[in-house]
């Protein structure tokens, strides 16, 4: 299926007709609005807008598709993800490398008192510290949130808040799918979770897309019990595809208290758990 053509279909069902002036009726049988409707309402002729949604047409002016946009009533990051997804004949973005520059590292050891990871677009954890690996209770090398997420928890593991993270990691594997749309491996685990997960296939056919820079996270950790944390994500600059991501605890919370007891218990039980990949994988 035709990535621009899905995303206008999907986006197209889910507009209330009475939000673009267009009275109820109860002979109809579309679900949001007809493709001659939204044709109309974008200044586009009908047979263009049709092209459009069949992957025949040719590649569409900016001007087409913020009228599009203002017609299907797109947030700024869906308007963004459909300029990309037109683009995409024209410009392939290369998919970054997995390498870990040894400074970027050393910033990890820096952040002592919360988890930190560094992820790709395709939410492979590259590196993480040592309290980032003593939250998931595993290396953190070779972890892939969107499938420890998807295939390997079960409603009572770490995410308690299980049913907005999936919205989310579909969101960003949303995106990321627009920007590397030739990254084999993004392929591979879109596949992956598809196969596996019901709910990712449901979620995935929606073609909603979300850019989640921070908000709330709440874990349930089987030593130290929930922990509201805080993620922020920082892109970073000349790693194309990278973010750090920290998670904080606000000053004097229970939060703050399970990270210190989290880390003491480790220190005078179990051997730390590896946190960082030094390797230099590509």
């Amino acid at each position: 299926m035709d990535d621009l053509a899905g995303f206008l279909r999907t986006r197209r069902a889910r507009v209330d007709p009475a939000t673009v002036g267009i009275p109820a009726d109860r002979r109809r049988r579309v679900e949001g609005l007809r493709r001659e409707e939204v044709a109309h309402l974008s200044g586009v002729s009908v047979d263009y807008y049709v092209r459009l949604e069949q992957g025949r047409a040719t590649q569409p002016s900016a001007q087409v598709l913020d009228a599009l946009a203002r017609v299907l009533g797109l947030d700024e990051t869906e308007r963004e993800h459909l300029h990309r997804l037109a683009r995409q004949r024209r410009r392939r973005a290369k998919a970054p490398g997995r390498r870990v520059r040894p400074e970027l590292l050393r910033v990890l050891d820096l952040v002592a008192d919360a988890p930190a990871l560094i992820v790709n677009h395709r939410l492979d954890v590259l590196a993480g510290n040592r309290l980032a690996g003593l939250l998931y209770g595993r290396p953190m090398p070779g972890l892939n949130t969107a499938r420890h997420l998807f295939l390997e928890e079960d409603e009572r593991g770490l995410y308690a808040d299980r049913d907005r993270c999936t919205l989310d990691v579909v969101g960003h594997l949303r995106l990321a799918a627009g920007m590397y749309p030739d990254d084999p491996r993004l392929a591979s685990l879109i596949g992956e979770l598809a196969m596996g997960s019901e709910r990712f296939r449901r979620l995935w056919a929606r073609a909603d897309v979300r850019a989640r820079t921070h908000g709330s996270k709440r874990y349930r950790h089987p030593l130290v019990g929930l922990l509201e944390l805080h993620q922020e994500n920082f892109a970073l600059p000349g790693e194309s595809g990278m973010e750090l991501l920290v998670l904080s605890a606000a000053s004097g919370s229970p939060a703050e208290d399970g990270l210190r007891l989290l880390a003491r218990l480790s220190a005078e039980g179990a051997e730390p758990v590896p946190a960082v990949d030094t390797r230099a994988a590509e």
